[in-house]
C-alpha cells in the first residue's frame, strides 16, 4: 500500500469514526490533499477536485475543508496577504513568507520551539505556529538587494 493510499484511508477512517458520511466530493477533496505536498488555497483545491468531479461546487469544498479541520485532519495557515492555504495535518511545522517574492517556506517545528518556550515563559502565550506565517525577506531576495546596492554608483 502506498503512502498516499494509506494516508487517504487513515483520513477516511477518522471520518467514519466520527460518524461522518463519506461522499464522492469528500473523497475527491481528501484525494487532492493526500496527493500533494503543496499548501493549497480553497480555490486551488476546488479547481483540482473539479478536474475529476466538475459537479462539486466551491461552497461544498469549503464545507469539507472546514469539517476536516474541525476533526484536526487539515490545518489552514495564513501566509502573507494571500488567501488561507490548507494541508493535511501531520508533521508539525511553521511558515515564513518573503515580503519581496511572496514565496512561503516551511520551517521545521524545532526552529520555532525556542521562541514558543520564550513566549510561554515571559507572556504566558501559547504560539500557534500553524496559523500565521512570519514575514521577512528570503536569502535570495536579500542577496539581490545587496547585489544591486554594490553595483549602484555613489
Amino acid at each position: 500500500m502506498t503512502l498516499n493510499v494509506a494516508r487517504r484511508e487513515e483520513v477516511l477512517e477518522t471520518l467514519r469514526q466520527h460518524a461522518k458520511r463519506i461522499t464522492a466530493p469528500k473523497r475527491a477533496v481528501v484525494e487532492v490533499l493526500v496527493t500533494t505536498d503543496d499548501h493549497l488555497t480553497a480555490d486551488e483545491v476546488t479547481h483540482l477536485v473539479q478536474l475529476v468531479r466538475p459537479d462539486v461546487s466551491p461552497s461544498t469544498v469549503y464545507r469539507i475543508l472546514e469539517e476536516l479541520e474541525d476533526l484536526a485532519l487539515v490545518v489552514h495557515s495564513h501566509t502573507g496577504h494571500a488567501a488561507a492555504v490548507y494541508h493535511l495535518a501531520g508533521r508539525s511545522h511553521g511558515h515564513v513568507t518573503c515580503e519581496v517574492c511572496h514565496v512561503t517556506f516551511e520551517v521545521p517545528a524545532d526552529v520555532f520551539d525556542l521562541m514558543a518556550r520564550e513566549l510561554d515563559t515571559t507572556l504566558g502565550f501559547e504560539l500557534d505556529r500553524h496559523h500565521v506565517a512570519l514575514s521577512g525577506v528570503c536569502a535570495q531576495c536579500r542577496g539581490l538587494a545587496l547585489e544591486s546596492r554594490s553595483t549602484t554608483p555613489n
